[in-house]
């Protein structure tokens, strides 16, 4: 198993079940999923960039990533439907809990001028959203490999309503939030 989803197990269900006064080990939340989204712009006039942006994707995720295409023509970006626009990975179980284990202990401090994550990109439901300007914080990238850096989106999935409680839970996985 991964060391996040023991770390879990053992220290963050009880510790989130005393603080918010929770009655049942089901009722604390979980993390539901992970999905990384990058979204190449210069994909639209060459489709070498949004390869490469599939083939990044699926080096941080260590899970294949999909294609994704535009919904809707619009003309001031010159972008007509159906053309390839970027790649998107959703990860669960073990691979998502390795994946923040890297993100939160390898990845973030790597960040040039990192003072932490903001607290208020939580949507209203108990998900998280933040973006990282450069792929190549993650030590998969190869950067003499990588043409042009993207930036990623990252949102986390948990299973409660409630951001107070989304709050929490991450902040027990120990996510940098600023202080």
């Amino acid at each position: 198993m991964a060391r996040l989803r023991d770390y879990y197990f053992e220290k963050v269900v009880p510790q989130l079940k005393s603080d918010l006064k929770l009655s049942n080990d089901f009722e604390v939340p979980r993390l539901e999923k992970v999905v990384l989204n990058m979204g190449v712009g210069e994909g639209t006039s060459d489709g070498k960039y949004t390869k490469q942006a599939v083939e990044e994707l699926t080096m941080i995720s260590g899970q294949k990533a999909v294609l994704t295409v535009a919904r809707k023509s619009v003309a001031t970006f010159k972008l007509r439907q159906g053309q390839k626009i970027g790649a998107m990975v959703t990860i669960r179980r073990d691979k998502m809990y390795e994946f923040l284990d890297r993100l939160i202990n390898i990845a973030l401090p790597r960040v040039r001028d990192f003072r932490g994550l903001s607290k208020k990109s939580f949507d209203g439901n108990g998900n998280y959203s933040f973006g990282v300007k450069e792929q190549i914080i993650f030590p998969e990238v190869a950067v003499s490999n990588v043409e042009n850096i993207h930036g990623l989106d990252v949102v986390v999935v948990t299973s409660t309503r409630n951001d107070a409680h989304a709050a929490a839970l991450l902040k027990a996985f120990n996510f940098p939030f600023v202080s």
